[in-house]
């Protein structure tokens, strides 16, 4: 399985917690108008994420599923988001279904070894590209600190990507429509304030 290494900068904050990320669906789902009553987020709070701990790794399941728990979230394209916590010296593999790509994004401790066991120990603050899908295996080597990661899998779409800001379409064209959109508060952003 191949694997690359991205170093991520820290940045601090002193009131709020947070890593936000884009996807991209399919473009036939992408510029719709949207129906009254619907939504196309789902939050959750933190406490009601669904979660198990078995062997000493703890997982929060945000999208798909893990260790026999599922999440309530849909995503459009299929799209896997876990949150995983190993304590010193454990263990955890995932399966991620072999058509998607898959990446690791490592948020605290310093010997996270994903791979293989023979695979460098990877840090807090990089990006472990993994690549297609399968078993992912990941090993906590520290004898006295936590591995917390995210491991982010979906399924390709196969179309080009333009992200802006917090948009992600599929051309120039479209990332200037979507910020006429927000500016002029339509097509879903009717609540926004610029």
């Amino acid at each position: 399985m191949p694997l690359a290494i991205y170093h991520h900068k820290k940045i601090e904050l002193s009131f709020h917690k947070g890593l936000e990320t884009n996807s991209c669906i399919p473009i036939r789902n992408k510029i719709t108008v949207l129906e009254v009553g619907k939504t196309w987020t789902h939050t959750i709070n933190g406490l009601d994420i669904p979660r198990a701990e078995e062997n000493g790794v703890e997982v929060k399941v945000i999208a798909v599923d893990s260790m026999g728990i599922k999440t309530p979230v849909y995503t459009r394209t299929p799209t896997m988001f876990l949150d995983f916590t190993l304590k010193p010296g454990s263990q955890t593999h995932q399966n991620v279904p072999e058509s998607w790509t898959t990446f690791a994004y490592i948020i605290e401790g310093d010997e996270g070894v994903f791979g293989s066991l023979n695979s460098s120990a990877i840090s807090a603050h990089h990006v472990v590209v993994i690549g297609p899908g399968g078993l992912v295996s990941v090993w906590n080597k520290s004898t006295s600190r936590s591995l917390r990661f995210l491991l982010i899998a979906g399924e390709p779409i196969g179309e080009p990507v333009v992200q802006c800001g917090p948009f992600v379409m599929n051309s120039q064209a479209e990332i200037d429509l979507a910020f006429d959109d927000y500016q002029n508060a339509k097509n879903g952003f009717e609540m926004a304030k610029c």
